[in-house]
């Protein structure tokens, strides 16, 4: 996607290996990106690591998670977090979503 795109990504300050993606090998993170995110009204500035995956998505990980001081209802799956003030809900995505999403 980064290079369908055509992002610029950063060197990472401190390259890492995973191997928990890829049975095989490590996959070393040794690039960053800044990225303009965007879920209904809530907009906001990620800098993510980039790894070669089988998949289009932002995994917004623990540090994005304490950083926007967010809370998750596990029974519901939403998450609620503030930003600039703001109160946000993130919700699921219903099946119908999902499907056209994954179509």
């Amino acid at each position: 996607m980064v290079e369908k795109l055509n992002l610029a990504l950063i060197p990472h300050p401190k390259p890492y290996k995973l191997h928990w993606l890829n049975e095989d090998e490590d996959i070393i993170g040794k690039h960053q990106l800044d990225i303009k995110l965007s879920i209904r009204k809530y907009k906001d500035k990620v800098l993510c690591d980039v790894i070669p995956m089988e998949a289009c998505h932002i995994l917004l990980g623990r540090l994005w998670k304490f950083d926007q001081k967010t809370s998750h209802n596990g029974h519901t799956n939403e998450m609620t977090l503030l930003h600039h003030a703001k109160k946000f809900v993130l919700h699921p995505l219903t099946r119908t979503q999902v499907t056209k999403d994954q179509a």
